[in-house]
């Protein structure tokens, strides 16, 4: 049963001028150090970077709270191939008392902007 949906979308070249300006800053307030080395494989990291900052604001929604509520690097989203989705701490949590079990992802990015759309999913 779902009990929550989320989508968002990012101009990514607002994330270049982030990265451009405070990359270490930006990087480790809002991701964890898998998704930085995953991303920075990459000619233009950006492009990562914003689908899961994108992807991270999506679950948040899902699970029907704001990034004022839950950290973002509590919210994992790993890379290649199919993106899955790594609850840590507060969001873990919070996905525990509603009874989520399963948050599904789906990530996009062109090469100007990037969008996420998630599915938090409960069991009956």
């Amino acid at each position: 049963m779902i009990f929550g949906i989320g989508v968002d979308q990012v101009d990514l070249n607002r994330v270049r001028k982030l990265l451009d300006k405070s990359r270490t800053k930006f990087e480790k307030r809002c991701f964890t150090e898998s998704e930085i080395i995953y991303a920075n494989r990459f000619a233009d990291p950006s492009k990562r970077l914003g689908a899961r900052f994108a992807g991270k604001e999506a679950v948040m929604k899902s699970l029907g709270k704001g990034w004022r509520q839950v950290n973002w690097r509590d919210i994992e989203i790993t890379g290649g191939g199919k993106p899955e989705v790594i609850l840590h701490g507060k969001a873990k949590d919070l996905a525990s008392k509603s009874k989520i079990d399963n948050v599904h992802i789906s990530l996009s990015h062109e090469k100007n902007a990037a969008i996420a759309f998630a599915i938090s999913e409960v069991s009956n």
